[in-house]
């Protein structure tokens, strides 16, 4: 991608940046470096991004938390639903989650990774089937919620953070082919543009 298409800022060595401007709270709370085997504090991101595992207090997640992230996002954005989890509270918010991914799924993610929930929590949760996307499919989203994105969606919004895709999985996902398409037409009209010789 060249400078002129990314989403940061460039300036040349020589130049100041500009001053900062202060800016609303990043959705996913903290930035961080993750580790294998390390642990980290769950209590991050904004409620209605926030993963599986950090409502579940597993404290060594990854980078794939932040995939779930997008997913949330990407949900509230596609079938216009925002926040597409919209739990009160923590509890509740996992609560939202079982309801749309079902129960069976959360209760095998628990048991792979040795988690036993709060009493009060597993109450709450209860048992709920799994929600298909197409579901949420209305007339005023349908133009957005299309078949490829409904499957990118359910690419990164599982319980179990390694079966999420990876930033570069998405990036090859085929609900992004028209992005990759327009900018491989744009380097072919650029590079024919430019590589015009003068005749003598």
């Amino acid at each position: 991608m060249g400078l002129g298409n990314s989403p940061f800022p460039f300036f040349p060595p020589s130049d100041p940046p500009p001053k900062k401007k202060k800016r609303a709270p990043n959705p996913q709370g903290l930035a961080e470096f993750y580790h294998p085997g390390k642990e980290y504090n769950v209590r991050v991101a904004s409620r209605y991004f926030k993963g599986p595992e950090l409502l579940v207090d597993l404290q060594d997640y990854d980078y794939s938390l932040d995939m779930w992230s997008l997913g949330a996002m990407f949900a509230g954005m596609v079938l216009r639903r925002e926040p597409f989890f919209y739990g009160h509270d923590n509890y509740d918010q996992l609560v939202k989650i079982a309801r749309v991914l079902g129960t069976d799924a959360l209760h095998a993610y628990l048991q792979k990774y040795g988690i036993e929930l709060d009493p009060q929590l597993e109450a709450l949760v209860g048992r709920h089937q799994r929600k298909p996307y197409q579901r949420f499919v209305t007339p005023e989203n349908a133009h957005l919620a299309n078949a490829e994105a409904l499957d990118f969606l359910d690419g990164l919004l599982k319980y179990d953070h390694a079966e999420r895709l990876t930033a570069k999985e998405a990036m090859a996902h085929a609900y992004f082919a028209p992005v990759r398409a327009a900018e491989e037409a744009a380097r072919k009209a650029s590079a024919a543009g430019g590589g015009g010789g003068g005749g003598s």
